[in-house]
C-alpha cells in the first residue's frame, strides 16, 4: 500500500487543495490518512480507482 501526498496527489488529479477538501468534505473524494499532526496522506488505490470512475463516466 502506498501513502500519496498533497503533491502527489495535486499532480494526479490536477485540482487545488482547496477543491480536493471540497469533494472530501462533500463525500466526492477519497479521505486523506492523518499520519501525523502535521502530515496527511491519502491511499493511492483509493485515488486511483477515484479517477478510473471518472474516466468510466465519461
Amino acid at each position: 500500500m502506498k501513502v500519496l501526498s498533497k503533491k502527489e496527489v495535486r499532480s494526479l488529479v490536477l485540482y487545488s487543495p482547496q477543491h480536493i477538501a471540497r469533494l472530501e468534505k462533500a463525500g466526492l473524494f477519497p479521505k486523506r490518512v492523518q499520519l501525523g499532526p502535521n502530515r496527511v496522506g491519502w491511499i493511492e488505490s483509493e485515488v486511483l480507482d477515484w479517477l478510473q470512475t471518472r474516466i468510466d463516466a465519461r
